[in-house]
């Protein structure tokens, strides 16, 4: 009998060989997608039919991504407004007001960053007292809830919050601005990381804490904005802290790098990460999977990805979908180093025909 996803999976983990090489995938912004086209009711990511949906594609879950910890602020005042597709968050500190925009995009069905809370390194002193300001409280009942029912399809993942740095980057400033302020104020932007990093330290204890199983740092990097230099200076502190407290409580750990791969995976994999997840190969990305493990010879870090999002689209041909998923399992099935996933996500468009023939496909040509 076939092993289960999550059987497949933990043999990955452990350093064991299951009989075939294990599939996942993450079918959130698909789901949002059919929500937001009326297919799917209002809670579907929620409820166990969402389950149900893996079990049917015969698709390994994992990455629901929710973080089990809720923030609260003492003296900061935080409003929310709406007004048509955008929302804007304002948060008013003794130090000043900072403002955020974002705006849905109905046809990619997702919001983008019209206005970042941090403008330039005058915003620092308002951002330092916010992060100060944060309090965070156990959320677990949706994990509590969710982790029965996934069962044998797969995984318990939830997040930790991001590094400090990358909070910054990847929601609150962008690159360009990030630079701008270490440039222009540099002992007030390490000063305001390290008071971001007690609060992040404090969230991410809740969360190891909490009933996952497997924790990610959801990063989101890639090294054409982020390369080695920034990581070692802002970031390797904050992983490998937290992935070895990971370790210590006995679960595993993960981290979200879904860009280009050269100029940051062979940092990545000396971290401590039990696997990097979401890797994307070319000719979507910069690095191809039998590329991989060349590139970085001496690790023990999985390598978790291989199927770009967009070969789930019909931009891409059926020829060239069925070539990549036979070429990417011929090299994952050599040894059990790999899991085949989707790299990052499978996007509105996505078709669940294909998701379908990954599964076959693995059944056919993906055993060791």
């Amino acid at each position: 009998m076939p092993l289960s996803p999550r059987d497949r999976a933990l043999a990955v983990l452990h350093g064991r060989r299951p009989d075939r090489v294990p599939w996942f995938g993450d079918l959130d912004y698909l789901a949002t997608a059919q929500i937001g086209r009326g297919q799917r009711p209002a809670g579907f990511k929620q409820s166990a039919a969402y389950l149900d949906w893996h079990r049917e594609l015969r698709l390994g879950f994992y990455l629901q991504g929710y973080f089990p910890f809720r923030t609260v602020f003492n003296r900061c005042h935080v409003t929310e407004t709406h007004e048509g597709p955008t929302r804007t968050r304002r948060i008013e500190t003794p130090h000043g007001t900072l403002q955020d925009r974002w705006t849905w995009l109905p046809e990619s069905f997702t919001e983008g960053p019209v206005e970042h809370l941090l403008k330039s390194a005058a915003d620092l002193p308002a951002y330092q007292f916010m992060q100060a300001d944060m309090r965070h409280e156990p959320d677990y009942a949706f994990g509590e809830t969710r982790g029965p029912q996934i069962g044998d399809s797969g995984l318990h993942l939830a997040y930790l919050p991001k590094s400090p740095f990358m909070q910054i980057v990847a929601l609150d400033a962008g690159i360009i601005t990030t630079v701008d302020m270490i440039e222009d104020a540099p002992e007030l932007f390490a000063e305001t990381l390290e008071v971001a990093g007690r609060s992040h330290d404090a969230a991410a204890a809740l969360a190891v804490a909490g009933p996952a199983e497997l924790l990610m740092i959801p990063e989101n990097l890639s090294s054409e904005s982020v390369g080695p230099a920034l990581f070692e200076r802002y970031m390797r502190p904050y992983q490998e802290k937290w992935t070895a407290r990971i370790r210590a409580a006995g679960k595993f750990s993960c981290m979200h790098l879904d860009g280009t791969l050269r100029g940051l995976i062979r940092e990545e994999c000396t971290v401590g990460f039990d696997f990097i997840e979401s890797m994307t190969p070319a000719p979507v990305g910069d690095l191809a999977v039998e590329d991989w493990k060349p590139f970085v010879p001496d690790t023990k870090t999985i390598f978790w990805g291989g199927i770009p999002g967009a070969y789930f689209s019909p931009t891409t041909s059926d020829a060239e979908f069925e070539r990549h998923v036979r070429a990417t399992l011929a090299v994952m099935r050599t040894e059990p180093r790999y899991v085949l996933g989707v790299a990052d996500q499978v996007p509105p468009d996505g078709l669940e025909s294909r998701l379908h023939r990954v599964a076959e496909l693995v059944e056919e040509c993906g055993a060791y």
